[in-house]
């Protein structure tokens, strides 16, 4: 028998299991496709709180009162998503304004592997108003490995009024444990347009997963005189706050 011949029994034997493999392949690439249209197109995602402050960028929403929060999710896998929040407030007694909805449209997503992306438009309303304090904010936070964040927002309309104010924050995570973690950010609002000044703020949090889907939050709020002067001693300077919530 030729050398020829032996050759053709060979690449003969071979063609099965040849065949074989490109059938296994193919079943996993079907299969890792089913995966993937299994995926959900839409995911829909909440929490709720129970806080002894609202404190937002500094100062008090709530005169310093304990507040109910809650907020809804829904979000695309190709990373669009839009959000409704809502909160007790307490302004100053003859706006009369009791609640606060916030409403949010945007984009969240991966740009490389360490990095991550977030622009939305954000709307706060507040329905229970006598005069007009909604308004509207274009944000944008850039994250480093889940733990590093640098934001900016912008308004022509900052703070329920007709000019501009801009906002930057910076800020770190620092896991200690899967169920305790540390986080710390540092704020400056200029708001030169608005009230003739421009701010500072920081804040230093200790987050406690206790038990899913509870955490518990305690902050540490401080900002500088300039915020006191703008929006007065009971509502800016120093205080803490916590926070039980709940994420489902």
């Amino acid at each position: 028998m030729s050398s020829s011949h032996h050759l053709f029994r060979r690449r003969e034997a071979a063609a099965p299991l040849l065949l074989a493999a490109c059938a296994g392949l193919g079943l996993l690439t079907l299969g890792a496709d089913a995966r993937a249209e299994q995926a959900p197109a839409f995911t829909l995602s909440g929490s709720a709180a129970l806080t002894s402050d609202y404190v937002w960028r500094g100062s008090s929403q709530t005169q310093g009162d304990p507040t109910a929060q809650v907020g809804v999710k829904a979000a695309h896998r190709s990373g669009f998503y839009a959000q409704v929040w809502g909160s007790g407030v307490e302004f100053a007694p003859d706006t009369h304004a009791s609640s606060e909805l916030d409403f949010t449209v945007g984009w969240a997503g991966k740009l490389a592997p360490d990095w991550a992306l977030d622009v939305n438009v954000l709307h706060y309303r507040y329905p229970s108003t006598t005069v007009d304090l909604n308004w509207t904010e274009l944000n944008g936070t850039v994250t480093y490995r889940d733990a590093y964040w640098l934001s900016l927002a912008y308004s022509n309309e900052a703070l329920g009024s007709k000019d501009r104010g801009i906002y930057s924050q910076v800020g770190a995570r620092f896991p200690v444990s899967d169920a305790l973690r540390f986080e710390a950010a540092v704020g400056h609002y200029f708001l030169d347009d608005v009230y003739g000044r421009s701010y500072s703020h920081g804040q230093l949090s200790a987050i406690w997963a206790f038990r899913s889907p509870f955490e518990l939050r305690l902050t540490a709020h401080g900002t500088d005189r300039n915020a006191e002067r703008i929006f007065g001693d009971s509502l800016a300077g120093s205080r803490i706050e916590a926070a039980l919530q709940a994420s489902f």
